[in-house]
């Protein structure tokens, strides 16, 4: 009898310990299946102030590196599907942050942005290249989609077709489109990584 009360209380153990089990392995293969996290960086926009990633927490940040004499850049402005893609997506409270880095930096003024239409949330100044090398931008237009708890959901091309020609827009599968709309419907992102297409950026 007392063998069998024993069994009976060992089977109960077992059985309250394993749904916790399960869950610390669901909760280890959740962890090691997360995206990168986010480098922290802090930039001046081209007023002087000062922007740091941590200053927008809890936020969905679009990353644009931008060089507006580039071609595949004017590809975007120029037909306004860069413009339309910043004034939806603030517009659901997402930061959208254009990055000039490297030699281009230099000299770059509000007249360029002015001149480019954009409507981005800041355009934030580089010149020594540490944040585009610590996100390994390497062209003009790359694209960054980053979660509200700083992690990177998508990286890459703005694109599916790399080319000038902005006829090539409306047939063109958008990745960033994709990756944003699943982030702010806390849904999967389906595309994580491609490779970005453009000029490239001048450190």
């Amino acid at each position: 009898m007392k063998l069998m009360t024993i069994a009976a209380a060992f089977a109960a153990l077992v059985g309250l310990a394993t749904p916790a089990l399960a869950e610390d392995a669901k909760t280890a293969a959740a962890e090691s299946a997360h995206a990168p996290h986010a480098p922290a960086f802090t930039l001046k926009d081209l007023s002087g102030k000062e922007h740091s990633l941590e200053d927008f927490s809890g936020k969905t940040v679009v990353l644009e590196w931008i060089n507006y004499g580039c071609p595949y850049v004017k590809k975007h402005y120029e037909s306004k599907n860069m413009q339309k893609l910043q004034e939806t997506y603030t517009g659901k409270d997402v930061v959208w942050l254009s990055i000039v880095s490297g030699k281009t930096a230099k000299g770059f003024s509000q007249a360029d942005a002015d001149a480019a239409g954009t409507k981005a949330t800041a355009v934030l100044l580089d010149p020594t290249g540490e944040t585009g090398k610590a996100y390994d931008a390497k062209t003009t237009p790359h694209m960054i989609v980053i979660t509200g708890d700083g992690h990177i959901a998508y990286d890459g091309a703005i694109d599916s077709k790399a080319s000038t020609d902005s006829a090539d827009i409306p047939n063109s599968e958008n990745y960033v489109i994709a990756a944003l709309d699943s982030v702010l419907a806390g849904k999967e992102v389906a595309t994580t990584k491609t490779k970005p297409y453009g000029c490239s950026v001048k450190y």
